[in-house]
This record gives structure tokens, C-alpha cells and sequence, in this order.
């Protein structure tokens, strides 16, 4: 099922009871903040806040801070299936005899259907465009404040599209938006995003880059908005490909992009290339408070929604927040386009707890003596993993999502002194650790079992399992003994 709009979403999300309508009075200033900490922090359910003082439309916040609610808006019933269907997609090529042809057929012809699919469609008009207000005033949206140092309120989750002025290539990203004023707001582009890239290239003209941010899209735009797609496919075509048909989008009003036609609200602009102005302080993902730094200024020249528009909000802090929960969905979702890269990689986890972009555990197939150490410098050259600040590296049998687990092999099989790879390199610009802003030290750990091939100068002990048929054993007297029973099954490793 693919949802056309937030509202469609937010319907279907109340028909299973994964929706609660706020009606008490709660301010856009750190109220909704704590209540949607809440209940994000209890897996509760989306929230639709119905009575914002000071806005004119109510705020839907916790709306994909689930793995339930990502899945079902990717239309799924678990994040496996979008997973797979990019697998498939990714791995197309042509088969190779009669035998391989037989076998492929069937996906070959399933990922064509798919990739026809995927192109946009453009309309004449769109739900978005419903409402034309005759003047510029951002104090009607409900625009958050979400912690209580913040610079200011901030648009959280904006689809932001800009364009590549030599190619016309749109891109979309989620790129927050402080609010200087009732007109302006301030360009969060993080010097390693498309985003900024498009501004350079404008700057280089002297030219005015135009924007349109839209608030509330259909929730598989904003996902595709967030997720690490490769340059040179759009955004919009993976959002497509999310939602399994294509996107609607109709001409802007005042610029020159293309907007989805079916958004809750649109506001266009531009960014001038001369103009800057300090942003921050902001409660980020890392639970401290950005540094205030100069950014871009948006011009918002014009604003269209919807009749009975609904904003989209989130908020970002310590983990667990709804970005942490979609970060999670990403890595699972993308898994197959490393993998693609790097086929020996059996799985990987991004824990919540390392921030996604700071701490990697990878299990692998090793072959060969520094294969980890290949790993690790390859992930570290693949689009945002280059952020990624600590990498551990283990044998594929092991759970790379059993943390305990994992600190038992590093414990273990890590030799400080032979299985550390250090190096520099860039480093996400909200790293607080690094002393040079958007550089620092990354850090590699070789925990896999290790041989003569690798230079262990002494042989690597048996590790103790128990025998298999004894195991099949006490299984079967468990499962006949109810005293027994109460024992339950075999612990894990």
C-alpha cells in the first residue's frame, strides 16, 4: 500500500489505533518536545498535537519513530522487504547460458517492471497549492522550539530541494531551518551534503539559488529525503521506488523546481551566495548543543499548503529520538547497496547507542590476511560512512547486534597494538570530539580470529561448544519434563 499523502498516512496509522490526537492546549515552545520524548521513549504511537497557541494548523510529531510505523509508511510489514526489493535491484545484470536465463527470468523481468516505474509524473496541479497566502508569515506554522538553550524555534523536518545549476539534476535533503524571522530562516547545509555542494555551484555563478522546502510530505519523500542515495539517482526516483508507483509533482509557483504536488506546505525562496548568518545554538543527536556557526540565509518568498494543512515535525537529541529510529531503518533498508560494494560483508549494525555515523560493527567472510583492514578503509571511502569514527571489524558467525557478543571478541581477539588501524579523515561537521572542525582521527579493530596467514606467531586455541547430539538431546528430555521445562531453551552464545 503506498500512502499518496501525510494525511493518508496519518489515517490510516488512526485506524490501527497507532495515533493519538492531542487536544489539550500544549505550546511549540519545549512543551511538545517533552511530550513526544515520551512517547518515543514507550514505542508509543504518533501524535497529532490539534491545539498549538499562536499557530493556525496542528503539528504531527512521533509520526516514524517506530520500526512498525517506517514499515508500514514503505509500505511492508517489516524493514526486510524494502531491503529485499533493493537487493533485487541492485543485483540485476544479465544472466549468464540458458540456465541462469531460465532462473533469473522471473526478477529480471519483476526489477524492469520496477525500474519503468520509477520516474515521477508530472501534474498541472496539486493539493499543495490549494491555499496562496498574500504574505510571508512563518509565526503561523507551528514551528518547534524544541530545547531550552536553542537559538531559536527551528523547522526540524523539511524536505529541502535545491538543484545542480550545470546538470538541472534536482536533489532532495533534510536539512533543518532556524527561524530568524517571519520571512527568513537559516540554511543548515552541512559542508559535506549535496545541498551545500548545489550552493557552491550557485555562489560560483553569482547567482541566486533557488529553494522550495516542503513540509509534511508523504512519508516514503521524507525517508528518501534522509536516506544516503548515490549521486546521480534522484531523490525522487527512490521515493517512487519506495512507494512502488510514482510521485506526483507539479511546478512551484515562484521557482524554478519541482515540488510533490500532494504536500501539506510549500515554501519557496531563494539563498543568496553573499549572505550568511550565525545559526545555532541547537540541541542535536549528539545530546549537546551544536556550536553556533555562520550558515546560509533562505528568503521565503512565498508559501502555498493545503486546505486543512498538517505541519510535520521532529525532534532531535539523545538517544532514543525518532531520528535515531529512522537512522536504524536506513541501515537496514541500504545493507544491500554495501553489500553490493562489498559482497563479504555478512551483516552490520550502527547502534543506536554510538549515533549511527560514530560507531560501526561489521561481520565478514575473512579471507586473507588485512581483509578487515580493507573493509575498513572501503567503508570509510562509501558516501556517509566516511563520518563513521569507530569501526569494528569481526568473523561472520558472530551477532553483530548481540553488543554483548561483541565486546566479548573485542575483549578477546583484539590485540591493541597489532589490530588497530588508525587514520584521518573527514569527520561529520556536528562531531564535537575533534579538535579541527570536519576532520579528525577514525579508529579501526581488527576483532576476528587470527592464524598463521595473518602473522600469529602461535596457534589460535579451539574455542568450547558443546557436542551437537548432546544438545539435540537435552532438548528433547526439556521438552518431555516439566520440571525441566521450566529451564527453557539453550541460552544464548
Amino acid at each position: 500500500m503506498a500512502f499518496r499523502s501525510l494525511g493518508e498516512f496519518l489515517n490510516e496509522l488512526e485506524s490501527r489505533g497507532d495515533l493519538l490526537r492531542v487536544r489539550s492546549p500544549v505550546s511549540r515552545d519545549l512543551e511538545i518536545t517533552e511530550v513526544t520524548q515520551r512517547a518515543v521513549r514507550k514505542d508509543g504511537p504518533a501524535l497529532l498535537f490539534e491545539n498549538v497557541p499562536g499557530a493556525t494548523m496542528p503539528i504531527a510529531m512521533n509520526v516514524l519513530g517506530s520500526p512498525r510505523r517506517i514499515a508500514l509508511a514503505l509500505g511492508a510489514e517489516s524493514l526486510d522487504a524494502p531491503a529485499e526489493r533493493i537487493s533485487r535491484l541492485v543485483h540485476l545484470r544479465p544472466p549468464s547460458g540458458v540456465l541462469g536465463a531460465i532462473r533469473d527470468l522471473s526478477g529480471t523481468i519483476e526489477a524492469l517492471d520496477t525500474l519503468r516505474s520509477l520516474g515521477p509524473k508530472r501534474v498541472r496541479s496539486g493539493p499543495c497549492q490549494e491555499v496562496e497566502l498574500d504574505r510571508v508569515d512563518l509565526d503561523r506554522l507551528p514551528i518547534l522550539r524544541c530545547w531550552p538553550n536553542d537559538g531559536g524555534r527551528t523547522i526540524t523536518l523539511p524536505v529541502v530541494i535545491t538543484k545542480d545549476p550545470e546538470t538541472g539534476e534536482p536533489h532532495t535533503g533534510i536539512y533543518r531551518l532556524q527561524q530568524y524571522g517571519p520571512d527568513t530562516l537559516g540554511m543548515h547545509f552541512q559542508v559535506h551534503r549535496i545541498g551545500a555542494q548545489n550552493h557552491r555551484k550557485w555562489a560560483a555563478r553569482g547567482e541566486r539559488m533557488p529553494v522550495a522546502a516542503v513540509i509534511g510530505a508523504d512519508p516514503a519523500t521524507v525517508f528518501a529525503g534522509l536516506a544516503p542515495v548515490p549521486e546521480g539517482i534522484s531523490n525522487f526516483v527512490f521515493a517512487s521506488f519506495l512507494r512502488n508507483e510514482p510521485l506526483e509533482l507539479v511546478r512551484a509557483r515562484t521557482v524554478d523546481l519541482e515540488v510533490p504536488a500532494q504536500a501539506e506546505i510549500i515554501l519557496e525562496g531563494y539563498v543568496d551566495p553573499s549572505e550568511r548568518k550565525i545559526e545555532g545554538p541547537f540541541g542535536d543527536h549528539t545530546g549537546y548543543y551544536s556550536a553556533p556557526e555562520p550558515f546560509p540565509v533562505f528568503h521565503v518568498t512565498h508559501v502555498t499548503h493545503r486546505e486543512r494543512a498538517v505541519y510535520l515535525g521532529t525532534v532531535t537529541g539523545k538517544p532514543p529520538t525518532e531520528d535515531a529510529v529512522l537512522g536504524k531503518a536506513v541501515e537496514r533498508v541500504f545493507l544491500p547497496v554495501i553489500r553490493l560494494v562489498l559482497p563479504e560483508i555478512v551483516d552490520m549494525n550502527l547502534p543506536m547507542e554510538g549515533l549511527f555515523i560514530n560507531l560501526g560493527i561489521v561481520a565478514i567472510r575473512k579471507r586473507y590476511p588485512g581483509h578487515a583492514r580493507k573493509v575498513m578503509h572501503a567503508l570509510w571511502g562509501l558516501g556517509q560512512m566516511m563520518f563513521t569514527r569507530y569501526l569494528i571489524v569481526v568473523d561472520a558467525e558472530v551477532d553483530v547486534h548481540n553488543l554483548r557478543e561483541v565486546l566479548y571478541r573485542v575483549a578477546l581477539q583484539a590485540d591493541p597494538e597489532r589490530d588497530l588501524e588508525l587514520v584521518h579523515g573527514p569527520v561529520d561537521q556536528l562531531s564535537i570530539s575533534n579538535p579541527v572542525p570536519n576532520f579528525g582521527a577514525k579508529m579501526g579493530l581488527d576483532a576476528t580470529r587470527k592464524g598463521p596467514d595473518d602473522g600469529f606467531p602461535r596457534p589460535w586455541p579451539e574455542e568450547i561448544a558443546m557436542d551437537a547430539a548432546v544438545t539435540r538431546r537435552i532438548d528433547e528430555l526439556i521438552a518431555r519434563d516439566p520440571g525441566l521445562g521450566r529451564l527453557g531453551s539453550r541460552p544464548a552464545p
